[in-house]
C-alpha cells in the first residue's frame, strides 16, 4: 500500500486539518522558545475550556449530621442578644 493510497482513503476534511496541523507546528518551531511556551499555554487553555465541566455537588446536605436538631428563629433571636450585649455591654 503506498502512502498516496493512504492520503486517498483518508476524508478531505480531514486532510485539511491535518494539513492545517502541520503548517501551525512548522510556524511553531520557528517562534522563538518564549512565544512557544506562550503558545503552549494558550492551547492547554483552550483544552481546557473546551472540556465539559463536572457538575457541581449540591450544597443540600451539607451540614447533615453536624446539627443534631433545627435552629429555630429563637436560637438566632438569643445568639443576636449575644452578640449584641457584648458589643454594646452588658449595660444598654
Amino acid at each position: 500500500m503506498s502512502a498516496q493510497a493512504t492520503v486517498d482513503a483518508k476524508p478531505a476534511e480531514k486532510l485539511e486539518v491535518k494539513t492545517k496541523l502541520d503548517l501551525t507546528i512548522e510556524r511553531l518551531r520557528e517562534l522563538p522558545v518564549d512565544k512557544q511556551l506562550a503558545a503552549a499555554e494558550y492551547v492547554e487553555f483552550l483544552y481546557r475550556k473546551s472540556m465539559p465541566k463536572r457538575p457541581r455537588k449540591s450544597p443540600e446536605g451539607l451540614w447533615t449530621g453536624l446539627i443534631s436538631e433545627p435552629i429555630t428563629c429563637e436560637d438566632i433571636a438569643e445568639a443576636r442578644r449575644e452578640m449584641w450585649g457584648e458589643y454594646m455591654g452588658e449595660d444598654t
